[in-house]
């Protein structure tokens, strides 16, 4: 039997995550998932790839807004209310896709850029912007819409396979879902089975498996401390056994249908 053993939210793209109990599903994925960005000068998306330390700066959900903590930097704690986004619409670019967006505040900005040693700004998705599922690898499905996470709205896999991967590492760390940021993580089975999986409903909200999640190189960063690995791993072991038409899978990219609330401990029904 195959339960949720892990949920995971992150609300501004690429920083930590938030390990959560339970999580709704709306139309672009969990509830306060990657509804915020960071973006360059010309508006252009900023993630762990360009800035490791992104990995080091915590947010908390407070009832009106987000805690920012910066684990690595003596700096007061960045508040970011959720009403306060500018009025003037703007458009920025993820990937493939050009999203409308909204800034939020000079100063957030400027805590951003100190912190970050780099000019940039965050900005917000409005409920109203919708971004299709339209991804890199072809896979456009219709009606089905994600917020600013990199092409899907839920990214699942399952516990085994972590621990698969552990046994056939030959260093001394032990690696956690952390690496790989899922939103969705899963308890029972055997490794990599959510290769195959397709359609399950997990709580009454129906999922479809459409691909599995081709690895950057996001996963060699250690989310303890922001660096990078200098043996490349875990994408090194994870090659050796992973690699199909030269991509680096692991995880299972998700969309959905219908709305509810997924728990830990909720079962995978599995179709």
């Amino acid at each position: 039997m195959l339960k949720v053993s892990q949920l995971y939210i992150y609300p501004i793209k690429s920083l930590a995550g938030i390990s959560v109990k339970a999580a709704e599903v709306t139309a672009k994925g969990f509830t306060n998932d990657r509804r915020f960005m960071l973006v360059d000068k010309n508006n252009r998306f900023l993630t762990i790839r360009e800035f490791p330390k992104m990995t080091r700066l915590q947010p908390e959900l407070k009832e009106d807004g987000i805690t920012v903590m910066a684990l690595d930097t003596e700096v007061d704690n960045l508040f970011i209310p959720f009403k306060t986004s500018k009025e003037e619409k703007e458009k920025v670019v993820i990937w493939n896709a050009q999203v409308e967006a909204r800034g939020i505040s000079s100063s957030i900005d400027k805590w951003f850029s100190t912190v970050l040693g780099a000019d940039m700004k965050l900005v917000y998705m409005p409920e109203k912007s919708m971004r299709p599922v339209d991804t890199t690898s072809g896979y456009n499905p219709s009606g089905k819409f994600v917020s600013f996470a990199d092409a899907y709205p839920f990214m699942m896999m399952g516990e085994a396979s972590i621990d698969d991967l552990n046994e056939r590492y030959k260093g001394d760390q032990k690696f956690t879902v952390h690496r790989f940021r899922p939103n969705i993580v899963f308890s029972g089975g055997i490794p990599n089975q959510e290769d195959k999986i397709e359609n399950f409903v997990i709580n009454g909200v129906s999922f479809k498996g459409l691909e599995n999640c081709a690895r950057c190189t996001i996963p060699n960063v250690d989310p303890q401390t922001g660096i990078v690995d200098a043996n490349t791993e875990p994408l090194a072991t994870l090659s050796k056994y992973r690699l199909q038409n030269r991509k680096i899978n692991f995880g299972r990219n998700l969309v959905h249908l219908g709305h509810g609330t997924v728990h830990i401990g909720d079962i995978l029904e599995l179709e």
